[in-house]
């Protein structure tokens, strides 16, 4: 036995060494990656993934907004899945105390029922390699300002050209740190509706506590349909519209998932940055994660006892408590992984054996030699605003009344400029009434207070005094240092933080008012201190930092001409391929590839509000009244691991077996691979998915909504048949187009 289990945990090393790293152009799959994902298990062709003439996998992937996440279609009636995380945002606009989605679920039991989510949805039509044409453009004696601007100047024409017709946008990107240059064109629906969603104890099963952790048992899910005009094009939400008829969706496989299947997720990851030097680690580890790991935990300690003190609170802020708690852990969780994983250590040894290479020729020396001094000196001047500068970002502009502020400046430039123009004032007005609508929805003002002063409290204790912004001065003056007595000052008087007196003002609006109002006076001295102090300094950075970047970037390519390049992620859709795989987290433990319903029995804790299992689920789940979702051994799988490289961005995407067919929604990273998107950890690096099967169940079994799985086009047949592939079926496209792709650093 003990032999068998030593030959077992070897072969799952084995299949964690091969981990595979790239997060791939679509355009670059047939010459680059078709022939290993097809050695892995890939059924299909890299033209049934992306080919601009016939429809394909690709027209199956969904943007959300302008790539904060992925989605999936699963039905020819517009259905999508995507995460919870990634709807919550939307539900949490959609529920109030009488209406509480976020906690009880919701699910629409016909398409009248469809709630609008409040955001749009973007497919994409082709990806344009621009590349000759924006090196045309530029010559080796421009600086870094000169290069930049005659960039922008020829992206401007080339997305001036694309058009905005029926939807159409274009995104240039640029690729390589500056070496190659992409065109991206998509097609916008703007009607999307909110079909269904977990409760919160099934969405976010495990909350914080478990986040970013592997075993997993979130059912991080949810389900909205995008709708047309009733000519089938973009349109605004109307009772009139038709529901979305996409060019190809996602058969659903119940087949199940084991060790070593090939899986591939096709997404819009967010923000990479794999070719950060060993400069660019230490000032992150040094400086930039602390800061905002200090003050993310600050905001939300102040920002919990309030929600648990009330529900109205509980609701208005779990959104914003959700994207403020992930990446104050994902910033905890990489400082950890860098360290440990000696990744500083690693980046410079690269490093010394590049300018080796570079110095081991004098046209290479000529041409590259200056690497090393221009990342060293723009590093060396950037640290010196660092934490000035995320202070700013986190704790300056971490007050909501600071933020509003900021919208009234539009206003104030037409009270200085012209007050006597009636049309321009009231149009300002007009701007500003439309975001406060929404504003005061979800706001606060006795949360916001404390928040305030603790982020000015930290701000005024931590960076240094000539970098700090002119209200700190005003504090140390009037209140003698106490930013708790001057955040009640304020919201005590300010129009900034009372919905009655920003309405007042908005009616006779006077520059007088605006200037003596002591939130806004916050608000310019930050916003001012931005503008002409600590972005300035940071800005003057980047000229070095960029062209070392840049350098560095085409020296490593020359150096290894036969590497599988890959830029880095940009939120432009790319495909990562890899298996589903067990994996070895640390000396003496081991992580299996898959959780089931079990799990969920066993984390139950009916007093901590992120292990509450809900009474109707677990009356099903102890009957193991499971269905056709059950796997081969009775058990519902909640979630599995494959060995994808993904990261923000990805969350919703579509994990797909070798023939295309949806088995998971990709979710989250594990916790020993935080480092991933500075340093790919091929022994460790995981995607986190939630397994369709308990998806489909809980939306069919547990919700009673099974009208919305037979939508979908579910594949039954068991794992060990071996089906014959079918690509899409091909759609009319329009005439063909030259197209290729590539993305940059964050």
């Amino acid at each position: 036995m003990k032999k068998f289990l030593s030959l077992f945990l070897a072969a799952v090393v084995a299949l964690a060494a091969n981990a595979h790293e790239g997060m791939w152009l679509l355009t670059k799959l047939k010459q680059v990656n078709e022939a290993e994902m097809q050695k892995l298990g890939f059924k299909l062709t890299a033209e049934d993934i992306y080919d601009i003439n016939r429809s394909g996998l690709k027209d199956a992937v969904v943007r959300l907004g302008r790539g904060f996440c992925s989605g999936e279609m699963v039905s020819a009636e517009g259905l999508f899945l995507t995460n919870h995380h990634c709807g919550y945002d939307a539900v949490q606009g959609l529920s109030s105390v009488q209406n509480d989605y976020l906690t009880n679920g919701f699910y629409a039991m016909d398409r009248k029922q469809e709630l609008p989510a409040g955001f749009s949805v973007s497919f994409l039509q082709r990806i344009d390699d621009v590349t000759a044409q924006v090196m045309a453009e530029l010559n080796d004696g421009m600086t870094e300002d000169q290069r930049n601007e005659k960039i922008q100047e020829v992206a401007g024409k080339l997305k001036a050209a694309v058009g905005k017709e029926n939807g159409l946008s274009a995104d240039f990107k640029t690729m390589f740190e500056g070496n190659e240059f992409y065109l991206f064109v998509y097609k916008t629906y703007r009607d999307v509706r909110l079909v269904g969603v977990p409760p919160s104890a099934i969405g976010k099963f495990g909350g914080d506590t478990d986040n970013w952790m592997w075993p997993r048992h979130t059912g991080d899910f949810c389900l909205f349909r995008v709708y047309t005009g009733p000519d089938g094009e973009p349109a605004d939400p109307s009772e009139a519209n038709i529901p979305f008829k996409p060019r190809h969706h996602f058969p659903v496989s119940i087949a199940g998932v084991k060790e070593g299947d090939f899986a591939m997720v096709m997404g819009y990851p967010g923000s990479t940055d794999r070719f950060l030097s060993s400069h660019g680690v230490k000032l992150a580890l040094d400086i930039e994660q602390p800061s905002r790991v200090k003050i993310r935990g600050k905001k939300l300690e102040i920002m919990k006892q309030d929600m648990d003190a009330s529900d109205a609170v509980r609701i208005q802020y779990a959104s914003k408590y959700a994207s403020i708690s992930n990446y104050w852990k994902y910033f905890i969780g990489q400082q950890r992984g860098l360290k440990r994983l000696r990744v500083y250590d690693k980046k410079k040894s690269q490093e010394e054996a590049l300018m080796a290479w570079v110095s081991a020729d004098a046209g290479r020396k000529a041409k590259y030699g200056e690497i090393i001094s221009l990342l060293e000196r723009g590093y060396s001047d950037r640290a010196k605003f660092e934490k000035a500068s995320t202070y700013m970002e986190e704790a300056a502009f971490g007050s909501e009344m600071v933020v509003l502020g900021f919208r009234l400046m539009g206003l104030k430039g037409q009270l200085e400029s012209d007050p006597k123009d009636a049309a321009k004032v009231s149009a300002a007005v007009a701007q500003v009434q439309a975001m406060a609508e929404d504003f005061w929805k979800d706001y606060n003002p006795a949360t916001d207070e404390k928040v305030t002063a603790a982020m000015f409290a930290l701000l005024r204790s931590d960076v240094e005094r000539d970098l700090q912004p002119g209200v700190v001065s005003t504090i140390e003056k009037k209140f003698k240092g106490n930013t708790e007595a001057w955040a009640k000052a304020v919201f005590a008087t300010s129009l900034l933080t009372d919905k009655k007196r920003l309405e007042a003002f908005l009616a006779k609006p006077t520059l007088k008012a605006l200037q003596k109002d002591l939130g806004f006076q916050a608000a310019e001295s930050c916003l001012n201190h931005w503008r002409n102090v600590i972005g300035p300094a940071v800005g003057a950075t980047e000229d070095d930092i960029q062209k070392g970047y840049r350098l560095m970037v085409a020296a490593m390519r020359e150096m290894e001409p036969g590497k599988s390049w890959y830029p880095n992620a940009n939120s432009t859709m790319r495909l990562t391929y890899g298996t589903v795989g067990s994996y070895v987290p640390m000396d003496g433990a081991f992580y299996s590839f898959e959780t089931t319903h079990k799990g969920i029995l066993e984390k139950e804790d009916p007093t901590n509000d992120e292990f509450i299992v809900p009474a109707r689920q677990k009356e099903l789940l102890l009957k193991k009244d499971f269905g056709r979702y059950a796997d081969e051994t009775g058990n519902l799988i909640t979630c599995f691991i494959s060995n994808n490289d993904i990261t923000g961005g990805n969350s919703g995407s579509p994990v797909l077996n070798g023939n295309g067919e949806l088995i998971g929604i990709a979710f989250d990273g594990n916790w020993e691979a935080m480092s991933g998107d500075i340093a790919f950890e091929p022994e460790l690096q995981r995607t986190i998915s939630v397994d369709i099967r308990y998806v489909l169940w809980c939306i069919d079994k547990l919700a009673g909504a099974g009208h919305l799985v037979n939508e979908m086009t579910v594949v039954e047949r068991k794992p060990a048949e071996e089906p014959k592939a079918e690509a899409p079926a091909p759609v009319p496209a329009p005439a063909p187009v030259k197209g290729s792709a590539k993305p940059a650093r964050k």
